[in-house]
């Protein structure tokens, strides 16, 4: 086919061939950069460079951009687009295709590379010209049983070497270059925790004697560590006949720069959370990438395949197959868009689609008083919680522009707010509604509605969630500012996350005093606050006021958390964070850690 359509096009003319290959240049320099982050990971972790391993992460999330942009303006540059009549660019963007995905034959993220292809065509193109015949609205190249070269995970036989060896040299093979505190106590706490796991019901018999091997016992490791912040994580399963056991084991470093193993998560469920749209992405180093989403897939198996590209990194490719999802949810659905349930804010308004559990959040064109902030500033707070270190509390995001969606499927009540609230960021159709700006994220509860039907036992642990998530919010450096129940969300697995990112700040631009004493009887009776109240500051002692009215809230907030309504709880971990200390802040209940469960004494870190 591409040699039909390049016969089309003179010497004069753009050759699509070259574009083709230029675009893929861009694609392969944004991925060789893409692994070396990952690469270097390694050697920080070793050397306990925590601020680098931060920094290095945020950092990666804008090489996409960056490389798109170098793609286009190398396109713009190198060849002659503008001249062209319009069948003229129709045949030549189909060739350019064609000729791309011969390129892609061989390659081992051809996935990413047909996104990275979009991502170049749609800022060349007008809108209007997004179609199939153009950009990859479906896969072009499979990546079925694709793999890279050494394999993407290895694999182990404990029938034959036993399992304390097998783990051994599971451990060994990663090559870390740090001393270890004990291995061969930490490969007896592996096994005491399976096995313990196992007498509760928490864990197969194929981790635990006695039990019956099938021919195919093997444990399966993905080949390279998952790093985030200050964890190296091990990712497998356990083959046993058709039983199939996820495991992860997080390895830590001491201050005295030793590592050991800090635990062995056998539940899905922790498993998950490592995984969860609320935490940063890995650092983690893959040639072939569907390889290790398919993996991941077969351990997850209720994770989408859009949210683990995103956790791996990759979120551009998280992107493009979660709208694919979405589009293909759409066909196959009749309910129509409606207000997400919940208080009205006064910055967004938020929508959803009852049959798909995401909201839809749009900036409201005119933000009224007494907020005091703009489109601008809200998608620069959005785009804070991108980069940051989410610590399990802040919901990530999926920004879009340019959505078409049926008209038919919004009910009136929702075209009307839209209507009201954000005219300049629509255009309707007969037919279609057109969304110029809209961040996607995945629904939860309302907390404040999860309150209103909660049991005292749902009180008392959601409002030791909510708790626990200002003060892991803190000990990354964010102040929520708003910290109203109604910007608090319930997960399937009870956890609470913030997700109203319009007031937030960082924990050292935010200064936290206590109430001065009235001067006098005029001062204690007045509405009016009688002390000079600064942009940045905030007084923890009027919490209480606005948060703990009901009874059982009350009861349970004092009971766990009543440190946050002091000054000094706040004061004490801004002057941490100034002096670089990284508070711990773990991915699974402190409750799994050996540290916690066995009474070890080594010093961990946040993972």
């Amino acid at each position: 086919m591409s040699a039909v359509l390049e016969k089309r096009f003179d010497r004069s003319m753009p050759q699509p061939a070259k574009i083709a290959r230029a675009i893929l240049d861009g694609f392969d320099r944004h991925y060789r950069l893409f692994r070396y982050v990952a690469q270097q990971a390694k050697g920080r972790y070793e050397h306990g460079d925590w601020h680098g391993m931060r920094r290095s992460a945020r950092e990666r999330i804008d090489f996409y951009d960056q490389r798109v942009l170098e793609a286009v303006a190398r396109i713009e540059r190198e060849f002659d687009l503008a001249s062209l009549a319009d069948d003229e660019r129709d045949a030549l963007w189909q060739a350019v295709k064609a000729n791309y995905v011969a390129l892609l034959a061989e390659h081992r993220q051809p996935e990413c590379a047909e996104t990275f292809f979009n991502s170049v065509c749609t800022k060349l193109l007008h809108r209007d010209y997004f179609h199939n015949a153009f950009i990859f609205v479906r896969p072009g190249v499979s990546t079925e049983y694709m793999d890279a070269d050494p394999p993407s995970f290895r694999s182990y036989y404990p029938g034959t070497d036993g399992w304390r060896r097998t783990f051994r040299r599971i451990v060994i093979d990663f090559g870390l270059a740090c001393p270890f505190v004990d291995v061969e106590r930490d490969l007896r706490w592996v096994m005491r925790a399976v096995c313990e796991a196992h007498r509760e019901g928490r864990a197969p018999h194929a981790l635990t004697r006695p039990f019956h091997a099938e021919p195919d016992l093997q444990i399966q490791v993905l080949s390279s560590l998952f790093f985030r912040n200050k964890g190296a994580y091990i990712i497998g399963r356990v083959i046993n006949g058709t039983r199939v056991t996820p495991f992860a084991v997080p390895i830590l470093r001491n201050e005295r720069g030793q590592i050991y193993i800090d635990t062995v998560l056998l539940s899905v469920d922790h498993i998950a959370t490592l995984f969860s749209f609320t935490r940063a992405y890995f650092l983690v180093d893959m040639e072939a990438p569907s390889a290790y989403v398919e993996f991941l897939r077969s351990i997850l198996p209720h994770k989408p395949a859009s949210e683990l590209y995103t956790m791996v990194g990759l979120q551009k490719q998280g992107k493009t197959l979660f709208y694919r999802d979405f589009l293909h949810h759409l066909r196959h659905s009749s309910d129509q868009f409606v207000i997400a349930p919940g208080i009205k804010g006064l910055v967004m308004v938020v929508f959803t689609l009852p049959s798909y559990p995401y909201v839809f959040k749009m900036i409201k064109d005119v933000i009224p008083y007494p907020k005091e902030t703009d489109r601008e500033q809200i998608m620069a707070k959005y785009r804070l919680v991108k980069m940051h270190d989410r610590v399990g509390r802040m919901a990530d995001t999926w920004e879009y522009s340019l959505v078409t969606l049926p008209r038919a499927r919004f009910s009136a009540e929702l075209l009307r707010e839209l209507l009201a609230f954000c005219p300049d960021q629509i255009e309707l159709s007969d037919d279609t509604v057109l969304i110029k700006h809209v961040y996607i994220e995945r629904r939860m509860t309302p907390l404040n509605i999860y309150l209103q039907h909660a049991t005292d036992a749902e009180v008392d642990h959601a409002i030791r969630e909510y708790g626990q998530a200002i003060k892991d919010l803190a000990a990354a450096n964010i102040f929520p500012g708003d910290m109203l129940y109604k910007n608090f969300g319930v997960t399937r697995l009870e956890r609470v996350v913030f997700y109203d990112y319009d007031e937030i700040e960082y924990m050292t631009d935010t200064n936290f005093r206590r109430i001065p004493p009235p001067r006098t009887e005029e001062d204690e009776l007045s509405g009016e606050p009688w002390y000079h109240v600064g942009k940045h500051d905030v007084f923890p002692e009027q919490f209480g006021p606005f948060l703990l009215g009901d009874p059982r809230i009350r009861a349970a907030f004092l009971k766990h958390h009543a440190d946050l309504l002091t000054p000094e709880f706040w004061q004490s971990r801004k002057e941490r964070i100034q002096q670089g200390y990284l508070e711990d802040v773990f991915p699974y209940p402190e409750s799994k850690r050996f540290v916690k469960r066995y009474g070890l004494h080594a010093r961990g870190g946040r993972a």
